[in-house]
């Protein structure tokens, strides 16, 4: 059975493709290659397998051509998507920093404003004061001369019950002449003594009429500070509470943040505030309690200013990227940073103030920058082309330190960019969001 099937297979394909000869002749011979039906199928076989191939890998180059096309597109866009994203936080960031210029401005004119209603309310206290004593000092000098009169008036009835009665008899004077004498002495002193009580009373009047006027005067001083202190309040609680949730976003304490802050700083602080606004041992008022308690506010801010100095909260790139892979488990291990992919060369720059504590090869880091910052913070720099600082190098945020690349264990030219708190990494991106939020 077998052989007849393959006796109709050579018969039906002698009849397609019959036996050729090719013959090749020479001077002294002839020869002939014989070409049988299954050698011609077999030639035939492999041409079509050659063509067919030909066809499949030039169409796999131009589809190949055709995605990279695409995939450059993208690319494209991409970039100019994360260019306007930039530009957008870049003005926003800009809109924020004149914002906070005007309030600075706004609450220095304020404080300006403070002082010298302040250097007035204590002229007026002064000037009341004075006015006090010297009505009392009218007031006493009022009762006197209205002691004197009462008793010139009792001497002057004396006097004349004596001359009714007849009792008074001088041996050197006539007695009507020397009578006469005393009365006028007593007209007169009884007549400059109405003109001064006349006097001391116009003059008492006067006294309580500017004391009224003064008493107003610090009635509206007392409502101006009032709504000044309200303002400067609300200026205070709108300013601490953002800079609070951003410390708090980043993990980090805020009371002990300034804590560790004061205790490294030399410069004036709140302490020392509120002792030039207290009262000479006495208890404070009200409006000195609140005065300190803005104070204490002022040097909270001044504080977290330090602070935001001294922590990172900068972004490490500032040219056109794409972020590639954020912080968490990735390939069942921790991936302990953040990157950002650009071109190899791209300027890597110092998140914060700090000090270089290595820069040079490390395992799969590649060329690696850690900086020491304040709070027990450190930032790596991974995968670096270039490094552009040694250790030792006292750097401040925004000073270029290397150039980004694709070095150690990499699929790409990124940066890996790391932040460790006490020796534990932490999410970059939450300092660089809770920083992008305020800032």
């Amino acid at each position: 059975m077998r052989s007849r099937l393959l006796h109709r297979f050579h018969s039906t394909l002698e009849k397609r493709l019959p036996e050729r000869r090719i013959f090749l002749r020479t001077d002294d011979e002839t020869r002939y290659i014989r070409l049988a039906s299954e050698t011609q199928l077999l030639v035939w076989a492999i041409g079509c397998l050659v063509i067919a191939w030909t066809i499949i890998a030039t169409a796999i180059i131009v589809m190949d051509s055709i995605g990279a096309g695409n995939f450059r597109a993208q690319a494209e866009r991409d970039q100019l998507i994360y260019e306007d994203r930039l530009n957008a936080m870049s003005n926003e960031r800009d809109t924020r920093a004149a914002e906070a210029s005007a309030f600075q401005e706004r609450f220095s004119a304020a404080m300006g404003q403070i002082s010298a209603m302040q250097t007035e309310l204590l002229a007026s206290e002064a000037k009341r004061r004075e006015l006090e004593a010297a009505i009392s000092t009218i007031r006493a000098s009022l009762g006197r001369v209205m002691e004197d009169r009462e008793t010139a008036r009792e001497e002057l009835a004396a006097l004349r019950s004596s001359l009714e009665s007849g009792e008074i008899v001088t041996a050197d004077a006539s007695p009507d002449g020397e009578i006469v004498d005393t009365v006028d002495i007593l007209a007169d002193a009884l007549a400059k003594t109405a003109a001064e009580r006349d006097q001391m009373a116009e003059d008492a009047a006067y006294a309580l009429a500017q004391a009224e006027e003064l008493e107003l005067e610090m009635r509206l001083m007392e409502e101006r500070n009032d709504a000044i202190f309200r303002q400067l309040e609300e200026a205070m609680l709108v300013s601490v509470e953002p800079l609070d949730n951003m410390f708090r976003a980043a993990g980090m304490n805020p009371d002990q943040l300034i804590d560790q802050v004061r205790a490294g700083y030399s410069g004036l602080g709140g302490p020392e505030l509120m002792f030039q606004m207290s009262t000479r041992g006495g208890e404070p008022s009200p409006d000195e309690l609140r005065m300190n308690t803005i104070l204490e506010s002022m040097d909270r801010i001044n504080m977290y200013r330090i602070a935001a100095d001294r922590a990172p909260f900068a972004m490490p790139v500032f040219d056109a990227y794409r972020f590639t892979s954020g912080f968490g488990q990735r390939w069942g291990r921790l991936h302990a940073g953040s990157d950002f992919a650009a071109p190899t060369g791209t300027p890597v720059y110092a998140t914060a103030d700090g000090v270089i504590t290595y820069a040079g090869w490390l395992s799969g880091y590649g060329r690696l920058i850690k900086i020491r910052h304040s709070f027990g913070i450190e930032t790596r720099y991974a995968h670096l082309n270039a490094i552009r600082v040694k250790v030792g190098q006292r750097v401040s945020r925004g000073d270029r330190i290397g150039d980004m690349g694709n070095s150690g264990r990499s699929t790409g030219p990124h940066l890996h960019y790391e932040i460790r708190v006490n020796g534990n990494p932490v999410n970059p991106m939450t300092f660089i969001r809770a920083g992008r939020d305020v800032f």
